[in-house]
């Protein structure tokens, strides 16, 4: 028998809770545990309700914080992919391509459609949400990161040229965020060796 629209809507919805599961590297702000994938997507929404003013271009808040929300879900059965890890980024979108199907998949048509395009509207980064979004993807780990003294960048060993090139697009969401993202969270724990200064500032 056909599930019902309202089934695979929950469907979704409790599989979705899997994300809660996915422990990314970044740190809480108080040290004491990994952040999961749920965890930082609501943080992320948060800020983009709060920031949205900072946004190089006028954006659709409901729209972003949409993406924000659904961007990591390929990760429940992709995994985290660790931005500094070059062997998992180079099979990165061939594993969330095949997770987006899956789980996109299990809701009513129009939706699965919507919010696959949603995320590949994200992946993309061109529109004004997709680069927001992107900013504050960026942002929101480098502000925890700072805040536990910079523990995982030196457990990591992180290059002051990675942490440039990961952001290298920050700026095209929010220039606002990004001058205060490099000077209070990422300008400050160069100087203090947490993250290795490999190139110019």
């Amino acid at each position: 028998m056909e599930k019902s629209r309202l089934q695979r809507q929950f469907d979704f919805i409790l599989e979705a809770d899997r994300e809660k599961s996915i422990l990314r590297q970044t740190l809480i702000a108080d040290g004491t545990a990994h952040e999961n994938d749920a965890d930082h997507a609501w943080h992320m929404a948060l800020m983009c309700v709060l920031l949205s003013e900072y946004a190089n271009e006028e954006i659709d808040v409901l729209r972003t914080v949409s993406m924000i929300l659904i961007h990591d879900i390929v990760e429940i059965d992709a995994g985290d992919t660790y931005a500094y890890d070059a062997q998992a980024v180079s099979t990165q979108r061939e594993r969330e391509e095949k997770a987006a199907e899956r789980l996109y998949g299990l809701l009513p048509d129009d939706q699965g459609a919507r919010l696959r395009a949603l995320w590949e509207e994200f992946e993309a980064g061109k529109t004004p949400e997709a680069k927001f979004a992107r900013a504050l993807d960026n942002i929101q780990p480098a502000m925890l990161n700072n805040a536990t003294d910079g523990r995982q960048w030196v457990s990591h060993g992180v290059r002051l040229s990675q942490i440039l090139s990961r952001n290298k697009n920050t700026a095209d969401g929010s220039a606002v965020l990004w001058e205060h993202s490099y000077n209070n969270f990422i300008l400050p724990n160069v100087e203090k060796g947490r993250i290795v200064e490999d190139t110019p500032r």
